[in-house]
């Protein structure tokens, strides 16, 4: 019996430990910064063509990589502060 609890507790112990490694993990990926000057609507085509292509080169959006969006909307004094707000994207160390 006391054998039996303690298997529970260290099967326990071990589950909660790799908790963190789990939610690490799923963190963990690539994340692609798109940074379009129109809207989604007037680039769809070209952004289809390339989020196929990332699939063909097996980097799937929401399995192993991450594709952070901004949409300059016309307004192309808007493209520093949008490359700003991608910036973090860009210079997280590998």
């Amino acid at each position: 019996m006391l054998d039996l609890r303690r298997r529970q507790f260290i099967t326990l112990l071990g589950g909660a430990a790799a908790w963190p490694l789990a939610a690490r993990a799923q963190q963990a990926g690539t994340t692609i910064g798109f940074l379009g000057p129109g809207t989604l609507q007037s680039i769809s085509p070209w952004l289809s063509a390339f989020v196929q292509r990332l699939r063909e080169l097996l980097w799937v959006e929401g399995r192993n990589v991450t594709i952070e969006y901004r949409w300059a909307e016309g307004h192309y004094d808007r493209l520093p502060a949008l490359m700003a707000d991608l910036a973090p994207v860009w210079t997280t160390p590998y």
